[in-house]
């Protein structure tokens, strides 16, 4: 655990709520994330982990409870002081999310321009600082459509990165790489947390990455938190005899982060794919 978490939280979750219709997609979350600190928040498909990333950068709103960003409870902003703290944090999205009409350097400039009273000289010499630590430098006047898929992500990365915020907020990081290139971005998440002394989360369900770069490690599922923890304390779950782990709890994490087969996770779905194929049985019947 890093040395920070004894300082105030500069992310800190509590009771959050969030449904899509009737189907509740987080209950409860309480989740604090500390100064200079990787996060990796994980889970199986569905489990609520991208709907809490929307919610921490303000593109969704919870139906209960608080988020607060640097002390600033962020549900009750107004658009224009949500837009304020976006400037204090920066978002690697899966695909990169560039401009494809723009060159990389461009990408990265824009955000300068928009948010800076920075003069052109000035500009052009912050792109060349933010896409060398991304190792893009020699590539600024390429456009989107020239990039392989990891340099694209350093790209994406050096934008997310342009206005140097205190928070980077990762979705997927690795989707879509080969293995090299997925560890080239690990890597290169650790690196630039350090350098700029930045805290991140990282949402992800790539276990690998996860166990690389992880201060601590957060497991959602069905829209709950099963674990938090540091980095370790999932390394020796995931290790465990599964003869010896006795909670349903332990035996479902150490299914997911070891990937296997069979478990609990496994046979959950089966069971309630059973449930559903009789309950639309009963429903049919009704209608008959």
């Amino acid at each position: 655990m890093p040395e920070n978490t004894h300082k105030n939280p500069v992310i800190e979750i509590h009771q959050l709520v969030k449904n899509f219709g009737s189907q509740r997609v987080l209950d409860g979350i309480e989740l604090n994330v500390y100064p200079g600190e990787i996060m990796v928040v994980m889970g199986g498909s569905g489990c609520g982990k991208s709907t809490l990333l929307r919610l921490l950068i303000g593109l969704l709103t919870p139906d209960k409870g608080s988020i607060r960003l640097f002390g600033k409870e962020i549900t009750t902003l107004s658009q224009k002081e949500l837009n304020e703290i976006r400037k204090q944090f920066g978002i690697l999205f899966q695909s990169g999310a560039l401009f494809n009409s723009l060159t990389v350097g461009e990408n990265v400039s824009l955000l300068l321009k928009e948010h800076t009273n920075l003069d052109e000289a000035t500009i052009e010499i912050m792109v060349k600082i933010k896409l060398e630590l991304v190792g893009l430098r020699k590539h600024a006047d390429k456009m989107p459509a020239q990039l392989s898929g990891g340099m694209k992500k350093r790209a994406g990365l050096a934008r997310a990165i342009a206005l140097d915020p205190k928070i980077l907020f990762y979705d997927e990081p690795g989707a879509g790489l080969d293995p090299v290139t997925s560890a080239e971005v690990d890597q290169l998440i650790i690196d630039l947390t350090k350098k700029l002394c930045v805290t991140s989360v990282v949402v992800t369900h790539e276990m690998d990455s996860a166990f690389t770069i992880a201060d601590r490690m957060c497991m959602l599922d069905q829209g709950r938190i099963l674990k938090i923890g540091s980095r370790q304390e999932f390394e020796a779950l995931r290790d465990s005899d599964p003869k010896k782990l006795h909670s349903q709890k332990d035996k479902l994490i150490h299914q997911f982060l070891r990937g296997d087969a069979q478990g609990p996770i496994t046979e959950r779905k089966i069971s309630r794919d059973y449930e559903d194929d009789l309950l639309m049985v009963n429903v049919k019947n009704e209608k008959q």
